[in-house]
This record gives structure tokens, sequence and C-alpha cells, in this order.
């Protein structure tokens, strides 16, 4: 099964991946951390990508495409992949595909975590952090101990405020990519609100069709 993971901040794209690595056997490749194992291990296109980053500028989408097709033609992506974390915007999906294209490898599914908005804002707002464990809650769907509270910390991009900033932009930004992968018949919709494991058989079985 080869997939890409979409949803707006907050959706759980995270827990399920977790999960769906597991029931198909396949890697999941977060953009972030693809970058970071291509820096430390000193490959051609992580040399590349590490002196845009030393420098303060965004890695180029061709060279994170690059990389893509790297991570994507070991061994252990025989049986397939789900990428997550890219594309995040439409002329980063446009180039993938064509990147894709030319390499012949072929898309299954984009698996598309859908939420309400003010679900969004109330996950992503909710979340504090105990300072001294590390441990993070959410005042709503994981409280924390009582004897904690007085010193946990929300973090600045955990506010109301931010996270109806990274709606808006997840709106006028990622959004976009899927009408295009719509174009192509194979994104699957799935309904991201209740339990995580819920969630994880909504998108088993939307694959399974």
């Amino acid at each position: 099964m080869r997939m890409i993971l979409v949803g707006p901040p907050g959706a759980g794209k995270g827990t399920q991946a977790a999960k769906l690595v597991e029931t198909y056997r396949i890697p999941h490749i977060s953009s972030g951390e693809m970058l970071r194992d291509a820096v430390k291990e000193g490959t051609a296109l992580g040399v590349k990508a590490d002196g845009f980053m030393k420098s303060g500028q965004l890695v180029p989408d061709d060279v994170v495409i690059g990389m893509i097709l790297e991570r994507i033609a070991k061994a252990d992506c025989a049986a397939g992949f789900m990428l997550d974390g890219f594309p995040r915007t439409l002329p980063q999906a446009e180039a993938l595909d064509d990147a894709m294209n030319k390499a012949g490898v072929t898309l299954e599914a984009v698996v598309l975590i859908e939420i309400p908005d003010q679900m969004v804002v109330d996950r992503l707002s909710g979340r504090r952090t105990d300072p001294v464990t590390g441990t993070i809650y959410h005042m709503i769907f994981n409280p924390p101990p009582a004897d904690v509270v007085s010193r946990l910390v929300q973090r600045k991009d955990d506010t109301v405020e931010a996270a109806v900033t990274r709606v808006a932009k997840y709106h006028s930004e990622t959004a976009p990519v899927v009408p295009f992968y719509d174009g192509k018949g194979i994104v699957k919709r799935v309904d991201g609100v209740g339990t995580p494991d819920a969630i994880t058989a909504r998108i088993t079985a939307v694959l399974a069709r």
C-alpha cells in the first residue's frame, strides 16, 4: 500500500500513522524526520539540504522530492509506504506526482482524516506540558493529575489564536491538494471524530474497498 496521510493539525495523523504502519507493515516516512536522517547520514541530498537549513532557508521542493524518491526506493518500501508531512501545497503535490510518474511509482491512496475546525482548535489549545516530566496532557481529553496542574505550561503554538491561524493556513495551503488527488480518484475520506481505534478501523475499511 503506497499512501499519503493528510489532515488538519490536531486530526490525529501521528497516532493513526503509528497504528497503520503496524497494520500494513510499511514504513512511516515523515518529511521532517527524513530530512534529519539524510543530513545525519551525509547523503548528497542531505548535505545540500543542510546548507539551506544552516542559512535559515527552506529546503527547496526538488531537494525534498529527491530525498523522497531515494527513500521509497529502499528495500523496506517494496510493499509500500506512508508519506506524512509532504506535500503541504498544491505545487508540491503536482511536482511529487510528476516525479513519481517518471520513477514508475503509482500512489494508491491519499487518506484524508477530517475533523471540524472547532475541534482542531479545541484539541490544540487544550494541550499542556509538564516541564518536569515532559508529559503532554490535554485539559479535556487527557486531564492532568491535580497535583501537577499548577506547574503545567502552554506552548506558544498551542494558544487559541495560534490554533485558529494554523487552521486557516491548512485551508489555504494544504487543503487544495485534496481536489488534485480527487481528480485521480484516490482520496479516501475518513471521519476523524472518535476513539483512535475506531478511526483506524474506518481507515482500514475504506482502504479495503
